[in-house]
């Protein structure tokens, strides 16, 4: 328990740094710095696939979501079934390519890449579509330090995947116990 404190705390000290560091280097990284430290940390600490794996499927995900806004941008109406059209096409897009790569890029990697360019993005391209090609490169940078913090911070934590599963093990096998108890 006092481990998982620890690490927890440590995690939200990465997430408080990324905000330091922002005003330190004169970035605005206040918008994005839960959402990034956050998903960063899904990607470090999530024990599916090689870190670099889910780095990697965090980055086609990313990738993904950033060709969606430049197809909005550049030749799609700003209409609701475009929208819908760029949704489908990203997820769909990212399933195929967990399927080519026999899932060494995981979709819930994909997924979450995709998610962090929306999550930083969304409102300023809403706000101003024509404004893609300068705005998408400010949204995308801010987010990925902010993202970066979270992997960094999860990787310091040593989260080793055999003592994660022996928790959960332990947490079944509690509730379990706990439950056939209260039913009796």
């Amino acid at each position: 328990m006092h481990s998982r404190l620890l690490k927890g705390a440590l995690l939200a000290l990465f997430g408080a740094l990324t905000i330091g560091f922002g005003h330190l280097f004169g970035l605005d990284l206040d918008h994005v710095a839960l959402l990034g430290v956050a998903l960063g940390a899904v990607v470090g600490l999530v024990p599916d696939r090689t870190l670099g794996e889910r780095i990697i499927a965090f980055a086609f995900g990313f990738g993904l979501a950033w060709i969606g806004y430049a197809m909005r941008a550049a030749i799609l109406p700003d209409t609701a079934t475009a929208r819908a059209v760029v949704v489908f096409g990203v997820i769909a897009a990212a399933m195929l390519l967990a399927i080519a790569s026999q899932n060494r890029l995981p979709l819930w990697g994909l997924l979450v890449g995709s998610a962090a360019l929306v999550g930083a993005y969304e409102q300023t391209y809403a706000a101003a579509p024509s404004l893609f090609v300068t705005d998408s490169p400010v949204a995308a940078t801010t987010v990925l330090l902010s993202i970066a913090m979270g992997v960094i911070g999860s990787v310091l934590l040593g989260e080793d995947i055999a003592e994660s599963q022996e928790w959960d093990e332990e947490l079944i096998e509690f509730e379990s116990r706990h439950t056939a108890g209260a039913s009796a």
